[in-house]
């Protein structure tokens, strides 16, 4: 089995660039690499330096590989079209030049879907002419990355936006060439969609090209869910606890990929409110402490 575990920035807080809470970027390398991991995610673009001298050298210094990186904008909305193919090009860019290879797409969270995440049954759905001009806008993101800067390309299903819930992240599966579009699967949103991650890995694997780590503490589930909570402050809650403290079945993860000979990286991915979370490192640690436990090097 040739698996790697990193982490990303989110696991310190980092949503937004340019969001005023944020550790700094350095800072995050630092705490990233004495917690013991060997990758990194690159964060929100613009979070750390597009400068390739300048990261590429912050990395090195730190012994950290650069995984991947993440498209997180308003996919749904036609009007933000010209900000999502910024975001596409500089990540790609930033990618490219450091030699990571996982360009991951999120839909982000929409107003018309905040208040039914977890509940797919209540869940506004969009019309055909809005379905396919958003599954347009995604395929074309997914080609830039793939045609024009050849990384590997993953949707990844994200509470309150419009690829939230199983159904429509496997009819887009369904409607989106697999040689552009992959899976980057992340167990945590799975779970606070309300379906089984185990299950749906056993079904769709061969298309699973990257894996997010996040563990979903199911008492705090179930109270953003029945209260409406909003995503944000369902983190600051603590709905993404440890890994191996939530309901998400990781031995059962790791046999899939042991299984299916799945090679390459899977990132923890620990969301949380930057001002409440006390102990970044520390819960990086016991995270990744708690996956070479059950079998992960």
């Amino acid at each position: 089995m040739t698996i790697r575990i990193g982490n990303a920035p989110c696991s310190w807080g980092v949503e937004f660039a340019d969001d005023p809470r944020n550790p700094t970027w350095q800072s995050v390398l630092k705490d990233c690499a004495e917690a013991g991991y060997k990758g990194i995610e690159l964060g929100p673009v613009g979070f750390m330096p597009e400068d390739p001298a300048i990261l590429g050298e912050a990395l090195s210094e730190y012994n950290l590989h650069l995984i991947g990186g993440v498209v997180f904008r308003a996919y749904h909305d036609p009007n933000a079209w010209e900000d999502v193919l910024d975001a596409t090009h500089r990540t790609a860019k930033a990618l490219k030049a450091h030699g990571a290879q996982h360009l991951v797409l999120i839909d982000s969270i929409s107003p018309r879907r905040a208040p039914t995440a977890g509940r797919a049954s209540e869940a506004e759905q969009m019309d055909l002419a809005e379905w396919k001009a958003y599954r347009d806008r995604i395929t074309e993101s997914a080609r830039i990355g793939a045609e024009e800067y050849g990384l590997t390309v993953g949707i990844h299903a994200h509470a309150a936006g419009f690829m939230d819930f199983e159904p429509e992240l496997e009819r887009l599966l369904d409607e989106v060439d697999e040689k552009i579009l992959k899976i980057c699967f992340d167990t945590g949103h799975h779970s606070y969609a309300g379906f089984d991650p185990v299950a749906f890995m056993k079904r769709h694997i061969d298309r699973i090209s990257y894996m997010h780590f996040k563990d979903i503490d199911p008492k705090v589930k179930a109270e953003v869910v029945e209260k409406r909570t909003g995503f944000y402050d369902a983190c600051g809650q603590g709905i993404f606890c440890n890994l191996g403290d939530g309901d998400v079945d990781f031995p059962s993860v790791r046999q899939i990929l042991i299984d299916n000979d799945f090679r390459g990286w899977c990132t923890v991915e620990q969301d949380c409110d930057p001002t409440l979370n006390p102990d970044p490192v520390g819960d990086a640690r016991k995270n990744r402490e708690y996956l070479e436990s059950i079998g992960f090097k």
